[in-house]
């Protein structure tokens, strides 16, 4: 008999899933800022997709989340934003408005927030 590889027999399979959780949260500005400015909106001047009062701010899980906010319906660059979980009195989001920038009363301010808790379970067969 000729010589061969010996080797386990074993398959597995891995199913992982995301589980993504998304908060929105929605400002209109009611005062001009001009730069260089900051923009602050508190936790509680914000609204959520139901309309409610947007009274707290989640926390970001850690690696395993991100933000976005945008102006008037653009994305805005992650270092103009400055932003503190939290509930009211507390939680807030701050937006450096450069030099030579405005932002106009009744802009929209969006406030987008995703956690995930991923989960995995592995299936080993020998």
């Amino acid at each position: 008999m000729p010589l061969q590889i010996m080797k386990l027999a074993v398959s597995a399979a891995l199913d992982i899933d995301t589980v993504p959780t998304v908060d929105r949260f929605f400002n209109i500005v009611t005062e001009p800022v001009t730069g260089a400015g900051t923009l602050t909106i508190a936790a509680d001047d914000f609204m959520t997709d139901t309309g409610a009062d947007g009274a707290t701010l989640p926390e970001l899980t850690a690696d395993n989340s991100y933000l976005n906010v945008y102006v008037n319906g653009v994305l805005q660059m992650d270092d103009l934003i400055a932003y503190t979980p939290g509930g009211t009195g507390v939680g807030q989001l701050i937006i450096t408005v450069p030099a030579d920038s405005t932002v106009i009363a009744d802009t929209p301010v969006v406030l987008e927030i995703t956690n995930f808790a991923p989960t995995s379970e592995a299936t080993i067969t020998t």
